[in-house]
């Protein structure tokens, strides 16, 4: 036997029947509003497929790279001096610490920080010199825009025109050369 059949006589007896309706308008408010959130994300959806928006940019755009990527000695050279100067800041920073504690390590952590001072120091001017290196053994790759570069095309198209004229002028004066078929 079903627990709601067993208890409508009751209610119907003590005076509650006047709560059944409003559980059906509860139920039927829930019901309209389910309703309309599916009619809402129907609407939606289509509008999603009819209207003519505008495409959405993606969150990730990739871009070309503006600059080459580092030689490979000198990315290396790089990522050497950036773990040893911050190892020497974290140094310098409980140096730092140690001596506002006024603890026994403060003396040799600052001893051992200005050593680490000159080692960072090292590995920085490392990078500039093996970037130095790199450049002077590989060469320099001029770009589009360098002035050498439209300079070394100035000279070539003049080359080249002067050339055509010299040819041209070698032409006119031997009408009998090369490229006439026939001497009649």
């Amino acid at each position: 036997m079903p627990l709601g059949a067993s208890e409508a006589p009751e209610r119907r007896a003590s005076g509650e029947a006047g709560k059944a309706p409003e559980r059906r308008e509860l139920a039927a408010v829930a019901d309209g509003r389910e309703r309309s959130k599916a009619r809402g994300r129907r609407e939606y959806a289509d509008a999603l497929d009819d209207s003519e928006e505008p495409d959405r940019q993606p969150l990730w755009v990739e871009e070309p790279a503006t600059r080459r990527r580092l030689p490979d000695p000198v990315r290396t050279a790089a990522v050497r001096a950036v773990l040893i100067v911050s190892l020497t800041l974290i140094q310098a920073m409980t140096a730092f610490f140690c001596a506002m504690a006024e603890s026994w390590l403060a003396f040799p952590m600052v001893l051992s920080s200005v050593a680490s001072t000159v080692g960072a120091t090292w590995a920085v001017c490392d990078v500039w010199v093996t970037r130095q290196v790199w450049n002077q053994r590989n060469g320099v790759v001029s770009v589009p825009s360098s002035t050498a570069r439209r300079l070394r095309r100035e000279r070539r198209r003049a080359r080249r025109e002067a050339r055509v004229a010299a040819r041209a002028k070698e032409g006119i004066r031997n009408p009998g050369g090369a490229g006439q078929l026939s001497h009649s």
